[in-house]
């Protein structure tokens, strides 16, 4: 047997393994063995006891850890010049870790007694536990603007791209940062402004062309204007913030809630657990939790914090930034629910039965303390027998349960029967210089999926709970669509010999057959698509009437507070509902909520129009150098100047002008969506594959042209002594009767 090991060797092989600390995997590590074992016990025993070490299930854990984001105060540098901080907010017993911070050039100088707030990462081998990258300074918010650099003989001056900003703004040469003219820059407010003379700044970064994909997403944030900077009153508040205490609070720091996020997630404001339910009265039950950062405990009704997250609506996501609802102080921070941190959350505590009914629910006002933060994909891999180093300890105890309570709720699902659409995503994948890398189907796991159940059970229960207690809320509501669409919808789907049912109520059960029948054939895209372009865009209001999309009598957000205001005015109503203080919602709140309802629903189309302008920009500047190549797609809509086409390989969407469909005259059909050649009878519409020729790329403007080669495989006819594109000099009044004549037999033969 081994020398017994001390119990600094004990915590620093707990804290190198943070996934091998069970008390067999500590004994294997040192080679204890038989009765020595009691030895090790007793020693991790006396750890737990004195602080140093905390016992979750059959692990321990060093809980001397800093979050991924933390406030640190400047302490001073080293003989080297770095500069070295301390963690404002330490949570262990032991000595406090020393920061590096790691600064960029465009970083603003730094000296002992700043507070800031800091990305952290653990390093290992150095005098310091971590190295920082700054955030910001706390305290300081600089104005910022978006120009283009004009180069003068002693610096230069920015001119706004933002037409509400008319004053220049002049850049000394110290303060240029190598820009060249006419470059795209971003910029902040230095020093005070002159009260006769023009705001000076400096430059923070280099955008280059403002065609150039790195520019294309700050030109869609101002061109919709959605406000990227915070006021100095919100930044002030947030700086302010300090950690919810227990007081007041249920206790759920022993419960093994785990994040479940993209890889890439900027941050986590919801946790999840499921266990069996240990109830007799309901055999093969699972109960669920699920937690969610409590925002409202920060952001209070009439502080200068609630009135901007307000103003915004939601926070904006784009490639290569997000434009989020509240400061960095608390995205990112205190209402980030960080491995091993303790966090204050709202939690439900669900019980369904082994259909995946919910039988019952109960919210909680709570601190929690994640277990763990996973992706999606780490996770599924455990769950198909491949689990990581981090996955395999919460195997038995909390992954394979979530599963379980998934496979539940999975029954439910098909027997309400959610409208079943299939529009796989893509998403635009960007280089470390912002160009576009690649262009990927957004993955579809069965993790992404349970995480959606869950989110989708815990935002009926807090719409039932609230609609109980005859709260104030605000639903999201989704109604059902009008008889115009359901017709326009009704005749795609007889053209391609399918059947919508027709004279009872409509139900999403009713179109989901109809997708069904669709699927696999070559129609199916065709089907997808007119069956989303039927459907009403859903909204908020604080008037129930219901949720058609999702086959829900009663439905509200309230699992992302952090990026939508909507969930955040949820959490207040269930706070007032169950009388957990002050910061509830208020009686101005409760009058004012249509208008916010209104406010926030258009605040959403604003950012989702500025998200899709800025992926149709980063695409078409990704087509640019492929200029007349050839390219697979299916049609996407159809309008009186030609047709849209999303590309195959890439999602891209782009217009077929009328002079570039063909050598004949086309009738637009609104009715059906199609366009009609009146020599040939050949008919366009929505889904049918085609091939294009790529004629124009502007990535200024995400406009893409294209030329039409074929159509469901066949040929378009060439011109015969004609300039390419030009369509024959036919009497308009002629061309349309003899469309017309053709659309009509083409109705009777889809008929027979």
């Amino acid at each position: 047997m081994n020398q017994m090991p001390s119990k600094d060797e004990i915590l620093q092989w707990v804290t190198d393994n943070p996934t091998l600390a069970s008390k067999r995997d500590i004994a294997k590590a040192f080679g204890i063995k038989g009765a020595a074992r009691i030895d090790l016990k007793r020693i991790l025993r006396e750890l737990e006891a004195e602080g140093h070490l905390e016992k979750r299930k059959k692990t321990f854990r060093n809980p001397d850890r800093l979050p991924p984001v933390a406030v640190l105060e400047v302490a001073g540098s080293t003989p080297d010049g770095d500069l070295l901080a301390r963690p404002l907010e330490w949570q262990g017993e032991g000595a406090e870790p020393v920061v590096m911070l790691v600064l960029r050039a465009a970083d603003p100088a730094l000296g002992a007694g700043d507070r800031i707030l800091a990305k952290l990462q653990e390093v290992r081998g150095e005098p310091h536990q971590y190295e920082g990258r700054l955030i910001r300074r706390i305290g300081s918010n600089p104005l910022k603007v978006l120009g283009i650099f004009r180069k003068g003989a002693e610096g230069g001056r920015i001119v706004p791209i933002d037409k509400g900003q008319g004053l220049e703004w002049m850049v000394d040469a110290a303060h240029t940062g190598d820009a060249r003219e006419g470059e795209l820059v971003e910029a902040e407010q230095i020093g005070r402004r002159d009260r006769m003379g023009l705001p000076r700044a400096r430059i923070l970064s280099r955008l280059g062309d403002p065609s150039a994909p790195r520019a294309v997403s700050l030109i869609a944030i101002h061109q919709h204007g959605i406000p990227d900077d915070f006021p100095d009153a919100v930044i002030a508040e947030a700086d302010a913030m300090v950690p919810a205490g227990l007081k007041g609070r249920e206790d759920l720091r022993d419960l093994p809630l785990v994040t479940i996020d993209p890889s890439d997630a900027r941050d986590h404001d919801d946790a999840c657990y499921a266990h069996a339910d240990d109830d007799p009265h309901n055999p093969g039950g699972h109960v669920i939790w699920v937690a969610i950062a409590d925002v409202a405990h920060y952001v209070t009704p009439g502080s200068a914090l609630d009135a901007e997250a307000r103003n915004r609506g939601n926070s904006s996501y784009f490639p290569d930034r997000v434009v989020p609802m509240l400061p960095d102080r608390l995205s990112g921070d205190l209402c980030s629910l960080h491995e091993g941190v303790p966090r204050a959350c709202i939690a439900v505590r669900m019980r369904i039965d082994e259909f995946g009914e919910k039988i019952g629910q109960s919210f909680h006002r709570a601190m929690m303390r994640s277990a763990a933060s996973l992706n999606y994909r780490e996770v599924q891999a455990a769950m198909d027998g491949a689990p990581n180093e981090v996955c395999a300890p919460l195997m038995e105890d909390v992954i394979a349960p979530l599963y379980a309570a998934y496979e539940a709720l999975k029954i439910a699902r098909a027997n309400r029967q959610p409208l079943d659409l299939d529009l796989p995503e893509r998403k635009v994948i960007l280089s470390e210089d912002g160009k576009v890398q690649s262009v990927n189907f957004t993955e579809r796991l069965d993790a992404h999926k349970l995480i959606e159940e869950f989110m989708v059970l815990a935002n009926v229960a807090a719409a039932e709970t609230l609609a109980a207690r005859k709260s104030p809320l605000l639903y999201r509501v989704h109604e059902e669509p009008s008889v115009e669409k359901l017709d326009a919808l009704r005749e795609v789907a007889e053209a391609a010999g399918l059947v919508l049912a027709k004279g009872q109520v409509l139900k999403t059960s009713h179109i989901n057959a109809l997708l069904h029948g669709a699927a696999g054939t070559d129609h199916a895209e065709q089907i997808n698509m007119s069956t989303l372009r039927a459907m009403t865009q859903a909204y908020y209001s604080p008037s129930n009437f219901s949720h058609f999309g999702l086959a829900l009598l009663a439905y509200a957000h309230f699992t992302s507070p952090i990026r939508r205001y909507s969930d955040l005015v949820v959490h207040r109503a269930l706070i007032s509902a169950h009388g957990w203080g002050d910061d509830g919602l208020s009686a101005a709140e409760v009058e004012q909520l249509e208008a916010t309802a209104q406010h926030i629903s258009e605040t959403e189309r604003r950012s989702m129009m500025a998200e899709r302008d800025t992926n149709d920009r980063y695409l078409a500047a990704f087509l640019s150098e492929r200029v007349g190549e050839e390219f697979s797609g299916r049609i996407s809509g159809v309008t009186s100047f030609g047709a849209f086409v999303r590309l195959d390989e890439t999602g891209a969407d782009g217009l077929i002008p009328m002079r570039n469909l063909g050598h004949e005259y086309f009738v637009f059909d609104a009715d059906s969506a199609s366009l009609t050649g009146s020599d040939s009878g050949r008919i366009i519409t929505l889904g049918q594959p085609v091939t294009v020729k790529l004629a124009e790329a502007v990535p200024v403007t995400g406009g893409i042209a294209l030329e039409l080669i074929s159509v469901d495989g066949k040929a378009m006819p060439q011109p015969r002594g004609r300039g390419r594109g030009k369509p024959p000099q036919r009497r308009l009044g002629a061309a349309k009767k003899k469309a017309a004549k053709v659309r009509k037999k083409v109705e009777r033969t889809r008929r027979s």
